[in-house]
């Protein structure tokens, strides 16, 4: 499917016009008439996860700049050119089930190794035409994110739910949508990172084309249905908060589609509409919400496919309506068996990775606004030590707290990726 499409250049945005910056046609991703465009066409995409980006980047701890430029150039000969990427962590280290190093030790004290790190990683996505969404904050325990504002905004000390049980940790952080102290220091952070200059590009963040979108957190929730006005409140403020301080990029949100909204589609498209958020996100995960089984992957596929469609059409409905583009930008099948190990067999994921990406080549192809997808996640070259991830251990697609390997795609994974090349190479047809 060949797209011309023009992306004039033009500032700011008209009803049913351009959003997202002025320089769409010089490399920008940007929004027009409902689709994704860059470089005047339609921009559809088969992408990735690849969290650890800025860590890889760095020349500290954790940081290995030869193997993160072999994964850019693996992802870009398979055709995989938007990655979705974690800022940085945020809060102390030595957390089991957390990302480490960090790189917001406490307000305002950054861990310089990893802001190089990312200036790194984004140089070297620019050389090769590549773009990153980055994300700013986390619901989850992993980054630090809610729980880390939360606890610096005088809450107390965060559970954990490896030690105490999602529930509880979920109880906790449905405080955040309430906390204006953590909103200030999230939004201190805000300012600080999008008003970076790369170091090797000497571009400011705010106009380099290597970024696509800046993105308020991954899967931001309210974690009860009467947080969620305030919860609607403070995404409002966040997105008018970057694009106050960045015109040029999209804004996007890092929803999981009304699974993350205490399942209300209405909260969704409410959130979708703010003229601040340029295009929509979903989040699906097959096993996780129960659709497969570990010990019936395979058998599970025919439940687990439909459920995806009906999930996806029914967010369809939403973007049709509000005119803005969609993009799954989180979905996973575990290995068969449930098993972790590189390079084991795939067949159930392989199956669902292909559904998915004919959903979005049927829908492009008929001119509708799901645009593309982010699998998750990207392991490349990475040999998993502990079924747990200790410090030193290889940065995988899956983060500390989740099994190594469950969700990962891996360079000797080679029936996955000749999936994805197939997909890649019919949405540029």
């Amino acid at each position: 499917m060949a797209f011309t499409f023009c992306c004039s250049a033009m500032q700011g945005r008209t009803a049913g016009g351009i959003a997202g910056g002025n320089n769409s046609a010089n490399g920008f991703v940007g929004v027009r008439d409902g689709k994704l465009c860059r470089n005047g066409k339609r921009y559809a995409f088969i992408g990735t996860n690849f969290w650890y980006g800025a860590i890889l980047g760095s020349t500290g701890r954790g940081g290995d700049r030869k193997r993160l430029c072999r994964e850019l150039d693996d992802m870009k000969k398979n055709g995989i050119d938007n990655l979705r990427i974690l800022v940085g962590s945020d809060g102390q280290e030595g957390v089991t089930t957390k990302v480490e190093p960090t790189l917001q030790r406490a307000p305002g004290v950054y861990n310089d190794t990893i802001l190089d790190g990312l200036d790194y990683l984004l140089a070297e996505m620019g050389k090769r035409g590549m773009v990153a969404v980055l994300y700013l904050n986390n619901s989850w325990e992993w980054s630090g994110g809610y729980g880390y504002y939360l606890e610096q905004a005088g809450e107390g000390k965060a559970p954990r739910p490896n030690e105490d049980g999602y529930p509880a940790f979920m109880n906790f952080v449905e405080r955040y949508a309430y906390n204006e102290k953590a909103h200030k220091l999230f939004y201190d952070y805000v300012r600080f990172i999008i008003g970076r200059t790369n170091r090797y590009t000497h571009k400011a963040y705010k106009d380099d084309p290597a970024i696509m979108s800046w993105q308020i957190g991954n899967e931001p929730r309210a974690f009860s249905v009467k947080a969620l006005p305030a919860f609607e409140k403070w995404l409002a403020e966040a997105s008018a908060l970057i694009k106050s301080l960045d015109p040029n990029h999209l804004v996007s949100i890092g929803s999981e589609g009304a699974w993350g909204c205490e399942n209300s589609f209405e909260a969704y498209e409410k959130i979708c509409s703010d003229r601040n958020v340029d295009y929509c996100n979903i989040h699906l995960w097959p096993y996780n919400w129960g659709w497969a089984k570990a010990d019936s992957l395979i058998d599970n596929l025919p439940r687990a496919c439909a459920n995806t469609k009906d999930y996806i059409d029914r967010h369809i409905a939403i973007c049709k309506r509000i005119n803005k583009p969609l993009v799954m930008e989180e979905f996973g099948y575990p290995r068969d068996g449930f098993t972790f190990k590189p390079g084991s067999p795939t067949k159930g994921r392989d199956s669902y990775y292909k559904y998915v990406f004919g959903l979005v080549e049927k829908d492009v192809a008929a001119g509708g606004p799901f645009q593309g997808c982010n699998f998750w996640g990207w392991a490349g070259s990475a040999r998993p030590r502990h079924e747990q991830w200790r410090p030193g251990d290889d940065y995988t697609g899956d983060p500390a707290q989740e099994q190594q390997g469950l969700n990962s795609v891996f360079s000797c994974d080679k029936t996955t990726l000749a999936v994805i090349r197939q997909a890649v190479g019919a949405l540029k047809k």
